[in-house]
């Protein structure tokens, strides 16, 4: 306690020295990072028991490792906050770390320093994460460089801080479990999602054509034309899904041969019911809690594939070379203006409890990212 109110004190006085020198707030972090970082030690948001975010999480200061031969020391930039990151302070996600744990698993550092042995970083590189269990949400990290990949600093910053967890899905649905050609269309639901964001604008720079399905909400409208000014080409309500009237729909566009399914319950259910014959559906989330339930007569008239898929477990699978060919794709997207970060509310770093409060609010349609 006598150490972390020293730390705190010290803290404050830098603060009051970077004030008198007229530094905007985001130079104070950078400053006190670097400060901090020189003592080891730095601001994380820790968990040290599962339950509701808000309940559990807290503003610490944290030991960073000392730096190895072939580690990287990195200040975070920017994390989102996501809902896998949510369930895992819950303590529901399928993997959880050890408590106790420092939240996030997205977003974008930059280099501050290298080990003796690493010759492929340098400072000053922006990185992100290639996988989960780094802890994003604290001003600096220090891990093996092998756990991280480069981005190049063109790109906007909310574009790196979310590139890893949505987009690398929603690319790897859309390429990997059927043979689309362009003039194809997909069915997703949760299409204003982190993911169904991405689905929309790679979608289009494959010349897919996209059904979007959305709940109804009070600002509907305003939700179609944003995520039609992304390059959707129909929004429709999970209600609308259900009613004849999609028989029209299916004149102009043909049925689609992929469904991502990001939901469970009904919506998943009515999505399979205009899949084209042969066609897959493949379910990435489950964010009404309720089983995907089959017709009988879609198996057997349709014989329609049921996929699954999780983003960590590919990455587990494929290896570095193969998700660096991923980022490097979606990275080209990007700088062709052909894929934007999702809807997005930036929150400085210390007011981490009003974007855990926006994030776990229901019908929020913006990202809530930590800015470090």
């Amino acid at each position: 306690m006598a150490l972390r109110g020293a730390w705190t004190q010290g803290r404050g006085l830098l603060l009051l020295r970077l004030q008198a020198r007229g530094c905007q707030r985001g130079q104070w972090t950078r400053a006190l990072a670097t400060s901090a970082g020189a003592r080891g030690r730095c601001e994380a948001l820790v968990y040290r028991k599962h339950g509701e975010p808000l309940d559990v999480i807290h503003l610490e200061n944290v030991k960073l490792s000392q730096l190895g031969d072939f580690d990287i020391r990195i200040q975070m930039l920017a994390a989102p906050i996501n809902p896998s990151d949510i369930n895992m302070m819950q303590g529901t996600y399928p993997i959880l770390p050890d408590l106790p744990a420092i939240g996030g698993n997205e977003g974008v550092g930059r280099i501050l320093e290298v080990g003796s042995k690493v010759t492929n970083m340098k400072p000053g590189d922006w990185v992100i994460p290639s996988g989960t269990g780094l802890g994003t949400w604290r001003i600096e990290a220090v891990g093996n460089m092998n756990t991280f990949i480069k981005v190049p600093k063109v790109i906007p910053l909310l574009c790196a801080a979310t590139l890893s967890v949505n987009p690398c899905t929603a690319y790897r649905m859309l390429y990997d479990f059927e043979s689309l050609k362009p003039g194809d269309s997909v069915i997703q639901n949760a299409a204003n999602s982190g993911v169904g964001q991405a689905t929309i604008q790679i979608a289009k720079a494959m010349s897919l054509k996209t059904i979007n399905v959305i709940r109804d909400r009070p600002d509907i409208q305003e939700l179609s034309d944003r995520l039609k000014a992304m390059g959707a080409d129909y929004v429709i309500t999970e209600e609308a899904l259900r009613k004849p009237e999609m028989k029209e729909l299916f004149k102009v566009v043909p049925r689609p041969r992929l469904a991502l399914n990001g939901v469970g319950g009904k919506s998943a259910t009515e999505m399979l019911r205009h899949l084209e014959k042969g066609g897959t559906i493949v379910t990435y989330g489950g964010m009404a809690k309720k089983p995907v339930t089959v017709p009988v007569s879609t198996l057997i008239f349709k014989d329609v594939k049921i996929r699954g898929f999780w983003v960590t477990q590919w990455k587990r699978e494929h290896g570095q070379d193969l998700l660096q060919e991923m980022i490097s794709q979606l990275c080209g997207f990007i700088q062709e203006g052909k894929l934007e970060a999702p809807i997005c509310t930036e929150v400085q770093f210390q007011d981490y409890q009003t974007a855990l409060k926006a994030t776990t609010t229901p019908y929020t349609s913006s990202k809530q990212i930590l800015i470090m």
